[in-house]
């Protein structure tokens, strides 16, 4: 009976928070930033009894953490993450948010410094009808980036090669990789037909420390 309110309730989750919830080991510590409503964090919380902490800015989604049970704190992502200590964390998870974060590089790598390993997904912007609209002479709006120029949060879009070459850039290895259309994962031509796509990464140094160990 348990596994079986388990599986709804990761079957309710979104499609990349559904793989993140994978990726994650059981009974670690978790930093999820940009948390939303907290539904990532009350999930693992309740099936792999992992110790979670999210951080989010909205009034109204910080609620909402509080009325799932999740611990959460109140704050502006691009003030850092100078609350949290090196390494404090297993996994660290920043979840449809890079794109629009000012200052990309600092984030990703404040991630590395309070986490073993890090998870990101992020809109892909190569996903082919973003081209075509391009092309026809519109900024594209689809329903994983569903606003209009004038009005977007998204200040940073990239591909997935383009979020590749900053991992090798900044000196990250990349662990894993997932690609969804909707709720479905993408594995042929993902760079085209996925809108969707989740990393799971970490510093090259902590990989060394791992070995080590």
């Amino acid at each position: 009976m348990i596994n079986q309110v388990q599986s709804l309730q990761a079957a309710a989750l979104r499609g990349d928070l559904a793989r993140i919830a994978q990726w994650v080991q059981p009974k670690t510590r978790v930093l999820d930033l940009g948390c939303g409503d907290g539904a990532l964090l009350a999930h693992l919380k309740a099936s792999k009894q992992v110790q979670g902490i999210g951080v989010e800015i909205s009034d109204e989604r910080v609620l909402s953490c509080v009325q799932r049970g999740v611990h959460v704190i109140q704050q502006n992502l691009e003030d850092g993450l100078a609350m949290f200590d090196d390494q404090q964390f297993d996994t660290v998870v920043l979840s449809q948010t890079l794109q629009s974060m000012h200052n990309t590089e600092h984030i990703l790598r404040e991630m590395t410094r309070v986490g073993r390993e890090a998870i990101v997904s992020f809109p892909n912007f190569g996903y082919w009808p973003h081209g075509w609209s391009i092309l026809s002479g519109r900024m594209p709006v689809t329903g994983q980036m569903p606003y209009d120029w004038h009005d977007t949060p998204n200040i940073h879009l990239c591909t997935l090669k383009d979020f590749e070459r900053l991992s090798h850039k900044l000196g990250f290895s990349i662990l894993e990789r997932a690609t969804f259309n909707d709720q479905h994962e993408v594995k042929w031509l993902a760079g085209w037909r996925s809108t969707l796509a989740a990393y799971r990464f970490t510093a090259d140094y902590q990989r060394a420390d791992h070995k080590h160990t």
